[in-house]
């Protein structure tokens, strides 16, 4: 398992509970089973697909899950979310554009979840920067988020996570070339932007939150603040979308006596 060598205090925008040391690691660890193993298989460069199960939470502890679930920021304007803001289902992904089962989850999955849940308003998909591979995933993430600022994040997701896309590097020039086929326009505001103390915050901001709840490898999700770890099956995210779904769904019946 990759981690870095010093971990940042927690962003002041978490809720109070989850400042606690690897809030994130022990809930997953009572659901099923040590979540840096889940997802340091999922991550290595030239493993399989992992076959053990998903590591998802579904222990004693409700309000867990609820101060979890609060990190979905629901901003319309986020440029790195796609989705309704009012969804019932959030999905977060915490992600590094150098992990390769990032990478598989962008292609293999993803777009299926976008096609069957996004498009339907049943879930909204919010990224997360989580470079934990070094310089060269400093940067990219960095560069993500100036994509962003021009309306390209997701194109840029997608060019950067193409099949064999992170063996090319992502180095500057590199970046810019991905900039240029996500349909950037202007390149020197990104490489300006990607550049600014603007682009270090809110990149720093993701990984802490990340590092706050405990997550110390790529991917890990939350799914209505229900973690799951790894570049899982489609099975397992269908699951858990439509468990949370219907969770949502009853918990407004229960408060509507019409219903």
């Amino acid at each position: 398992m990759t981690t870095p060598a010093r971990r940042p205090s927690p962003s002041r925008r978490e809720p109070s509970s989850l400042r606690k040391p690897l809030l994130f690691g022990l809930v997953v660890v009572l659901a099923a089973g040590l979540l840096g193993f889940v997802s340091y298989r999922a991550t290595a460069p030239d493993a399989p697909a992992s076959d053990t199960p998903a590591a998802t939470a579904t222990g004693p502890d409700p309000d867990v899950y609820r101060e979890l679930a609060e990190l979905a920021r629901r901003d319309p304007g986020d440029k790195l979310a796609l989705g309704r803001a009012d969804a019932p289902v959030v999905l977060i992904e915490y992600a590094d554009f150098q992990c390769g089962y990032c990478g598989k989850f962008a292609r293999d999955t993803e777009p299926e979840l976008i096609r069957r849940y996004v498009d339907d308003g049943t879930l909204r998909i919010e990224w997360r920067n989580f470079p934990i591979f070094g310089e060269a995933s400093e940067a990219a993430a960095r560069a993500s988020w100036a994509a962003g600022r021009q309306d390209r994040f997701w194109a840029f997701h997608r060019a950067a996570f193409a099949e064999d896309a992170k063996e090319k590097g992502f180095g500057a020039d590199r970046l810019r070339a991905l900039a240029g086929e996500a349909g950037v326009k202007d390149l020197d505001r990104f490489t300006r932007d990607a550049g600014s103390a603007a682009a270090t915050e809110a990149v720093t901001e993701d990984r802490e939150q990340a590092y706050g709840i405990g997550a110390t490898s790529t991917p890990s999700f939350l799914v209505n603040g229900r973690p799951l770890a790894g570049s899982q099956p489609m099975a397992v995210f269908t699951q858990a979308i439509e468990a949370a779904a219907a969770e949502e769904a009853n918990v407004g019946n229960a408060g509507d006596p019409a219903k």
